[in-house]
């Protein structure tokens, strides 16, 4: 669906250095068209993906082009991720934002993007469908993120530097405090962005050097035989991970029996944590998880609701030593406000694609700095990795100023249709240095795999 006359997304690649247009140059230029396209990759066919939850998802992308009539021809490319059936809602939830930005001067929403994602999440009749949840607040986040994308490719910078190299003020500006004062005030928040203002410079340094630490999911999906978890994950240590994640939660007697088998594939050094996706009620889940302990579980993601706060606590304080992890599925800042303020989790997931964009990625990052809890992004689906891996970055050099204890998730699949896909070596992200947010798709995959006419589906029916 377009808000503009029908056009294919654009085939060229993410725009190579160049500097940004001038004031005059782009005084003029307005947004023209918010188009969204219904993307899926039938994953379901190798259970790629699969959880107790989930059992056979085919992943899929509300996928966003925000255009503009600028004389450089630069897009901001984004998307919202789903898992198949209702991809086409979360698109039409998309493609109602239209209106709000359709005809806004570029300049005036690049120059000020947290008053423009304000003006988005704030608007009183969309937010009955929230207030600040669901498709709508996904749509929100997905459009939000290209505008941010457009900026870093107009400053020829990839995000995470395009963040690093803001104020503290500035960033600050991009918060949208309301609801977060009684566990974040922006005082607060400047002080965590001036203390570690000093070494911004030696940390994109060492960034750029080193890369970022990962773990991999790729080993674990529920679907998979022993014989390929075990093949996995052995070639996940050979590759430099030192931390692989399986899900669980469909057979207490298969999940023993599976984490086992990957302990003993991967020896007693390397970490694995297990997902639960929301199946268990708490009570099962403490249940469940004492019984997977003798294999030594790192953490247990998403044990529950992720809207229950108190259920996640309560686990959290009768499985102790072994770490509890949520943020996939939680739904805007207040939340993870509070599973914070009651010390509900050892570890915050954010996710690129589940709340209001880049500006609300950042209010969780600073309320994870303020309360001293790791933050190990979720990536587990299509553009994920492309996408979060620059807001873990961004949180290294200008947030947290650490990397102790955090890694963003990777899985091995899909990347290949990114103009700009992840670099992953020694088991660290590379940083990216393209300018952008790395969502953009290269037009062919748009077109095979947009649902159902591409020819991907085509041959299906």
């Amino acid at each position: 669906m377009s808000s503009s006359p029908p056009s294919s997304p654009s085939s060229s690649p993410t725009p190579s250095s160049s500097p940004a247009p001038s004031a005059s140059a782009s005084a003029s230029a307005r947004i023209t068209a918010l188009d969204v396209l219904d993307v899926r990759f039938p994953t379901s066919e190798e259970l790629d993906g699969s959880d107790a939850m989930n059992p056979e998802p085919d992943y899929s992308a509300a996928y966003v082009v925000l255009r503009t009539d600028a004389a450089d021809g630069q897009e901001g490319h984004a998307l919202a991720f789903t898992t198949g059936r209702g991809n086409d809602v979360q698109a039409a939830a998309v493609a109602a934002l239209a209106p709000h930005v359709l005809g806004l001067s570029v300049d005036t929403v690049l120059g000020d993007l947290g008053t423009f994602s304000r003006t988005l999440v704030h608007d009183p009749q969309l937010r009955w469908l929230g207030p600040e949840k669901g498709a709508m607040h996904m749509a929100v986040g997905a459009v939000v993120n290209a505008a941010w994308d457009l900026a870093a490719k107009r400053a020829d910078r990839p995000l995470w530097r395009l963040l690093a190299e803001m104020t503290p003020e500035e960033l600050v500006a991009q918060v949208d405090f309301r609801w977060l004062r009684d566990a974040l005030t922006p005082d607060e928040a400047l002080e965590i962005l001036r203390r570690a203002e000093p070494g911004r410079r030696q940390r994109t340094a060492r960034l750029l050097e080193h890369g970022y630490p990962a773990y991999t999911t790729t080993p674990g999906w529920l679907g998979y035989s022993d014989e390929k978890l075990t093949r996995l994950a052995r070639e996940a240590v050979a590759a430099g991970f030192t931390q692989i994640k399986l899900k669980v939660g469909a057979s207490l007697a298969d999940d023993v029996r599976r984490l086992r088998t990957a302990r003993e594939a991967v020896g007693p050094d390397i970490r694995i944590a297990v997902d639960a996706n929301q199946r268990w009620d708490v009570a099962p889940a403490v249940a469940w998880m004492r019984a997977l302990a003798p294999y030594d579980p790192y953490w247990i993601e998403e044990p529950t609701s992720p809207d229950d706060i108190l259920g996640h606590a309560v686990i959290r304080k009768e499985l102790a030593p072994i770490k509890v992890a949520t943020g996939e599925h939680v739904a805007n800042r207040v939340v993870f406000k509070q599973l914070l303020q009651a010390a509900a989790v050892d570890v915050v997931q954010i996710d690129a694609a589940r709340v209001g964009g880049v500006n609300e990625n950042i209010a969780i990052l600073l309320l994870a700095a303020k309360f001293g809890v790791p933050v190990c992004p979720h990536a587990g689906g299509v553009g994920l990795c492309e996408m979060v891996q620059h807001l873990s970055m961004f949180d290294y050099v200008a947030v947290s100023a650490t990397t102790e204890d955090r890694v963003i998730e990777y899985v091995d699949h899909l990347h290949e249709h990114f103009v700009d896909p992840v670099r992953i070596h020694d088991g660290r992200y590379l940083a990216p240095v393209s300018p952008g947010l790395g969502a953009q798709m290269h037009a062919r995959s748009l077109a095979d795999h947009t649902y159902p006419t591409g020819p991907v589906w085509a041959a299906r029916r």
